[in-house]
């Protein structure tokens, strides 16, 4: 049983003040996320913001425009202020805010922070340019980028007391990192080829036609991509159905911040299903009210109560 334990002591002026600057950048980079962890209480919902501040400073270097040399010796900076986090060395006045707060939210939960050394073990994972034969291939990868932020959330979310099961939720969170990471990849997969990268298993894409690539708002001559996109879906979905069975292990409120994000890339997968080409064309999202029927269905534990069950379709 993995169980958060909450301080009873607030937080000081310089802690709250670190924690506002990571719950901004949270708001501003990542609208998903910051949606869903608005359902969860304060000291949970501000140590989350730590965790996704710093992931999202070592995603900015992987994917920014820094020479590649540079970009190998700022994760490796990264790394070693992650190390210092680790053994609580940094203090409250000291002037990165990311690090005070991820700190202080160390200290109040049982967050594993080797993950997010996997988070940089995957960047440098991109920065090599590392292609994908198959998807036990990029199963690794996932793992590293997303698997460990579900295992780390868990630190924040802890599991309820006396739940059966709950010896696997680490299980359980890592799945349902890889399903919201292969949906990710195929919402990005014209953007990523622009970028030069393919993660979709080489394997996967020579069954359907792929192996050309995604780099125009058709599918290659002759390929079946809709087929693909299809088959990718299937796997994510099954992926979703067993990282579901997560949230019965949560207390209602971190059961309904998982449901909501969860939820949200669930039917955006829905939507990509629908039109394949679409993310050849653009970016497929979902509308706000989509959302927010998202975040209440969450928040009413009706996901929670029956994790097998897929949300009911309704027309935007």
């Amino acid at each position: 049983m993995i169980r958060s334990v909450e301080s009873q002591t607030p937080a000081s002026a310089p802690v709250l003040a670190a924690y506002g600057y990571c719950e901004t950048v949270t708001g501003q980079q990542a609208r998903n996320f910051a949606y869903g962890i608005r359902l969860l209480p304060a000291p949970k919902r501000r140590a989350m913001s730590a965790l996704y501040a710093f992931s999202r400073r070592v995603d900015d270097i992987g994917d920014g425009p820094l020479p590649p040399d540079t970009k190998v010796v700022r994760l490796e900076e990264a790394r070693g202020l992650l190390a210092r986090i680790h053994d609580g060395a940094v203090d409250e006045d000291d002037t990165d805010p990311v690090a005070v707060a991820l700190t202080h939210a160390a200290r109040v939960f049982p967050i594993p922070l080797d993950g997010l050394d996997e988070l940089i073990d995957g960047v440098q994972m991109d920065l090599r340019g590392e292609t994908y034969e198959t998807w036990d291939d990029l199963k690794v990868y996932c793992r590293c980028v997303a698997g460990a932020i579900g295992r780390l959330s868990l630190g924040v979310f802890g599991t309820e007391p006396g739940a059966p099961g709950a010896e696997r939720a680490a299980e359980y969170a890592d799945t349902l990192g890889l399903a919201l990471q292969l949906t990710n990849i195929l919402r990005d997969v014209r953007e990523d080829a622009e970028d030069g990268r393919t993660y979709l298993p080489a394997d996967d894409l020579a069954k359907f036609g792929c192996a050309a690539g995604f780099h125009a708002p058709v599918p290659p001559e002759g390929a079946d991509f809709a087929g693909l996109v299809h088959f990718e879906v299937r796997r994510a979905r099954a992926l979703f159905a067993e990282g579901y069975r997560l949230l019965p292990l949560l207390d209602r409120r971190s059961g309904a911040c998982v449901a909501a994000m969860a939820g949200i890339y669930r039917r955006l997968l829905d939507r990509i299903a629908r039109d394949p080409e679409s993310v050849l064309r653009g970016r497929v999202s979902l509308p706000g009210h989509e959302k927010a029927y998202v975040a209440v269905r969450g928040l009413s534990g009706l996901d929670a109560r029956h994790p097998g069950r897929r949300t009911v379709r309704r027309r935007a």
